[in-house]
């Protein structure tokens, strides 16, 4: 997993150290020695995460999270901050200015790192969402970007599994006025209901007699419903190794018994704050610009959508030196289909076409509808032997099963034409990649079409 994170901390031999643990495990690591040059870097780079030091002078880590929090711009960036400072008040506070994480020197280095991973990946999340809502710009959706997902006033719908009662009456008497508590001792039962119901936060106890929590959190972590649902681990004393799987698991936080209130509903509050401004974008996303970057006929991207995207992705592959391939599809004598059963037969063959598109691709891919019966895919960390099997495999689908057309159900014959191609290794551009899609899906044609040709060159 590859990411760029910023290291603050005003002792060199600590950004030293720092720096060289984390570039063993291959990430970018960006420096800054005070808080003024953190909060520019984390404005004018990419960064993915933040190792901040409270202790600095003039402008301590408190106020350099607060100020990353309340600028829209950075809001969204993780902040782990580090320091010696080892009391509960001082982690609380840590958290109400914003941050993600609270870790105390000296700080272990698989706890790091796992942490740093975890939150790598809900960035990855976030980044993606606001990659594909700042890529429309120009339908108005800045202003979407620049809005600061703060938490709405109404009160979280937590969830906590747990089947020891002396431990549910504590949470329960430390979130009576901070959350609406649901519970669940059997964590069977607790999966489905967590499943069923649309919670803000679901914790999850290890003090299960016959049962591994961290099951529970990879239950979860593989339902599309609970995909997204932040889970904090109440964890015992001397389970450190548990939390670490867990957080390779895709848990997103932990506490360790005895639980401090202020904690818990401090990082209970920058959980739902997460999920909250990540629900709010995607769906002030798809609000916003369905009707504009949809094609009406087949529900696919249209080529305004794809004309913006296709070179974010192009950028983001270059600068990360990953593969990227494209493919153009063509349906074969299309003319005819319209001509012998009208502009009505016609859309039903493409809407049908994109359907088996959309089926035959991944969820990272962008499938548009680039005119006419013309489509693009473009597939991310793709290389080009790889696409071309993908496009071989969607022509292949498309020739074996005849298209149905009209009321009575008669059924037509439908082959696709396709071109592929990756980009190139050192000078490239969107241009050219689409260019020499263009040729290999002309060569497909010229050759008898029903075929693929891919492009190496």
């Amino acid at each position: 997993m590859t990411a760029r994170i910023l290291v603050v901390d005003d002792i060199p031999a600590n950004v030293r150290l720092l720096e060289v643990r984390l570039l063993a495990e291959y990430f970018e690591v960006l420096t800054a020695t005070n808080g003024p040059d953190a909060i520019e870097t984390c404005e004018n780079g990419k960064v993915d995460v933040v190792l901040l030091d409270v202790m600095m002078p003039d402008m301590d880590g408190f106020e350099v999270c607060r100020r990353l929090k309340s600028d829209p711009a950075t809001s969204h960036i993780p902040v782990v901050m580090i320091t010696a400072l080892d009391q509960v008040s001082d982690r609380v506070r840590g958290l109400e200015a914003g941050a993600d994480d609270f870790l105390t020197k000296p700080v272990n280095d698989l706890q790091l790192m796992t942490r740093v991973k975890s939150l790598v990946r809900l960035k990855t999340l976030t980044d993606e969402l606001r990659l594909r809502a700042s890529t429309t710009r120009n339908i108005g959706i800045e202003e979407l970007l620049s809005r600061n997902f703060a938490s709405a006033d109404t009160t979280p719908k937590v969830l906590l599994i747990d089947e020891r009662k002396s431990s549910i009456e504590r949470v329960q008497k430390m979130l009576r006025s901070s959350a609406d508590l649901d519970i669940a001792t059997d964590p069977h039962a607790g999966f489905f209901q967590a499943a069923e119901t649309p919670y803000e936060c679901v914790m999850i106890s290890t003090g299960f007699a016959d049962f591994d929590p961290l099951r529970l959190c990879s239950q979860l972590r593989s339902l599309d419903r609970t995909r997204f649902v932040p889970i904090i681990l109440l964890a015992e004393q001397g389970e450190e190794g548990r939390i670490v799987r867990g957080l390779e698991l895709g848990i997103n936080d932990y506490l360790m018994r005895p639980i401090d209130q202020h904690e818990l509903t401090a990082r209970l509050r920058t959980q739902v704050r997460r999920k909250r401004y990540n629900d709010q974008l995607r769906a002030s996303v798809t609000q916003t610009i369905e009707m504009a970057v949809t094609d009406p006929l087949t529900g696919l991207h249209n080529r305004r959508y794809l004309d913006s995207h296709l070179q974010t992705l192009f950028d983001r592959a270059v600068a990360r030196r990953r593969p990227l391939s494209v493919m153009i599809t063509d349906l074969d004598r299309f003319k005819t289909v319209n001509d012998t059963h009208g502009h009505d037969g016609g859309d039903e063959v493409l809407r049908e076409f994109a359907r088996r598109l959309r089926k035959n691709v991944r969820g990272i891919d962008l499938a548009c509808r680039f005119g006419g019966e013309e489509f693009v895919v473009v597939m991310p960390d793709t290389d080009g032997a790889v696409a071309e099997k993908v496009a071989e495999r969607i022509r292949a689908e498309i020739a074996q099963m005849p298209f149905a057309v009209g009321q009575d159900g008669k059924t037509i014959e439908v082959t696709v034409s396709v071109g592929v191609s990756s980009v190139l290794k050192g000078v490239d551009s969107v241009a050219g990649l689409m260019k020499r899609a263009d040729l290999a899906l002309y060569e497909a044609k010229s050759a008898g079409r029903n075929r693929v040709v891919a492009k190496a060159a």
